[in-house]
């Protein structure tokens, strides 16, 4: 399946892949039909999918097997009135059904919306009037189904509910017993073009309103660098990407490329995170490869490795935020797998990350994607040197590049000012050594200016990682008259660190900074608290903790 949509399959360095990769984009793409259907028409009894759940409920799906439970849920969505274009939202936990609703919507031409269970009633509204979304397919849990039906009388556009179980309460249709009674599916006459829209994504909203950000048809194309070329994954790989289906990080990792590269799938379906769980899971189905955010590997660094037989994973990658080089060593060295580190935002697929033929600088983000010009710029847009921080940006050229969002949903303005003058602005922070490995920073409202220093929070929590009392931090600035800003660590404490003296403990983790990172670094300011506060996504709300000190 490659082999069909990318120019040369095999690569021999970083230099080669960037000279010679290039992807094919057919007209009228549209992953449903040309990749999980000519997986069906090819290899039908390959499998795909590989489900599982907390209550030990197991399922496979082949491709054979996928194009048809899809076709049959085209075939009862459109029996609904869902058409091409027509907005859907999708809030279905770790379901499989997601899968399937996924690629039917692609193949009628609809446009997916995955959402988080997390969303209350006043967030699905949001959500319903922002997009105009038609029909929202949801887990049949009790406080889900609740919070969509309270939202239909203030949702205009949303005609359609349906529920994929256990509870389908009035209101709402049986998504499996639409699926068994459909009519045989009739693919639509006219093709989706390439630019029409597939996918909508509300941003974690980490400092505001969620933005909506939308991908073209040909989106899942620029995932093939994502799980061939990042994740390293061949046909007989067994890939787990541990996200909610809500989230970008799910396509990125559970979805498009996997099955342009032919691997398998795997997905565990739970309602609480558990490491050992987790760790259960790789030895008991002998999964090969792992994609997770740094937090999942700091809480896995902490169980007894020794205790599981992890023999057969192979390969580890992580993003979502930037990865502390202690951890990165701890799991080398308890494992012998480097962690491949790699970044990119809602807006795009895989922009920057450590590709099989580079070696891993712990803390660094890797090399550029050659599917983006990516470069580092100064405040007045001119080009930062060498060692020294800029905003990452994505020089566009005469076209858009491949995985680039088409625009922000209804929104041209703020299309414009990140995109604008042949440049998309990510709004991050990073700086370049004279390898052209980039080292991520924060973003660009998280630097902190001390006393004529820009210090970057994430240097500050890298080395506040290493102190065997921190579990989880968040570094930001605290106003002050003299230095500009002082520099805060906001700390949760490891349970055997809880009873200490913290006046004592905030100078030793105080002195312990100073010796790892520049002294002029430290966190002046220690505060411990029992969590952070952090978006419904998982990331840290850094704009809440200035917030508050503002007050």
């Amino acid at each position: 399946m490659l082999e069909k949509f990318v120019s040369k399959v095999s690569y021999e360095s970083y230099d080669d892949f960037v000279s010679n990769f290039r992807v094919i984009v057919p007209d009228n793409f549209n992953f449903g039909f040309d990749v999980v259907d000519e997986w069906a028409r090819t290899d039908p009894e390959k499998r795909a999918l590989c489900w599982t759940n907390d209550r030990g409920e197991h399922l496979d799906f082949s491709f054979g097997e996928l194009s048809k439970s899809s076709d049959a849920a085209a075939s009862c969505f459109m029996e609904m009135g869902i058409e091409a274009g027509d907005k859907v939202m999708l809030i279905l936990k770790r379901r499989y059904e997601f899968w399937l609703a996924v690629i039917a919507l692609h193949k009628i031409g609809a446009v997916v919306i995955p959402a988080t269970h997390l969303l209350t009633t006043k967030d699905i509204v949001y959500r319903n009037n922002a997009a105009g979304i038609k029909m929202i397919v949801c887990v049949g849990d009790l406080l889900v189904t609740k919070n969509v039906a309270a939202s239909v009388q203030s949702s205009p556009t949303l005609c359609k509910l349906v529920s994929i179980g256990p509870e389908i309460p009035d209101g709402f249709y049986d998504f499996h017993d639409c699926m068994a009674k459909a009519a045989p599916f009739v693919r639509p006459q006219t093709k989706n073009a390439n630019e029409d829209i597939s996918l909508l994504y509300f941003t974690s909203g980490t400092s505001g309103q969620p933005k909506m950000v939308v991908h073209d048809f040909t989106y899942p194309l620029g995932h093939i660098v994502t799980a061939s070329y990042w994740h390293n994954l061949a046909s007989d790989s067994l890939h787990l990407t541990i996200a909610d289906t809500g989230w970008g990080k799910a396509v990125w990792g559970k979805l498009y490329g996997q099955w342009i590269a032919g691997a398998t799938v795997f997905v565990y379906d739970h309602e609480k995170f558990t490491p050992a769980d987790m760790l259960r899971m790789i030895q008991d189905y002998r999964i090969t490869s792992l994609c997770a955010p740094p937090t999942i590997f700091r809480f896995l660094i902490r169980e007894n490795l020794a205790a599981y037989d992890l023999s057969s994973l192979k390969y580890c990658t992580i993003a979502g935020e930037a990865l502390n080089p202690a951890v990165f060593d701890s799991f080398y060295r308890l494992t012998g797998i480097k962690l491949m580190e790699g970044f990119g935002q809602t807006e795009t697929t895989l922009t920057i990350a450590t590709f099989p033929w580079v070696e891993p600088r712990p803390g660094s983000m890797g090399l550029p994607n050659p599917q983006y010009d990516v470069d580092l710029i100064r405040a007045d847009g001119s080009r930062a040197e060498d060692g020294e921080q800029g905003e990452i940006v994505v020089r566009i050229g005469d076209e858009r590049p491949l995985g680039l969002f088409k625009e922000y949903y209804r929104d041209p303005q703020l299309t414009l000012e990140v995109r604008h003058d042949g440049i998309y602005h990510t709004g991050d922070v990073a700086w370049r050594d004279e390898d052209g490995y980039f080292w991520f920073v924060g973003r660009t409202d998280d630097v902190i200016k001390s006393s004529g220093y820009r210090i970057g929070p994430f240097e500050v929590e890298s080395a506040l990682m290493t102190h065997p009392a921190v579990v989880e931090c968040a570094v930001t600035g605290v106003p002050d008259e003299v230095r500009g800003q002082l520099v805060k660590a906001t700390i949760v404490l490891a349970a055997g660190y809880k009873s200490r003296p913290k006046d004592e403990l905030s100078r030793e983790i105080q002195d312990h900074v100073k010796k790892v990172t520049a002294p002029y670094k430290y966190p002046r300011i220690v505060e411990f608290v029992d969590e952070l506060p952090k978006t419904i996504s998982g990331k840290i709300r850094r704009v809440e903790i200035r917030q508050k000190d503002n007050n």
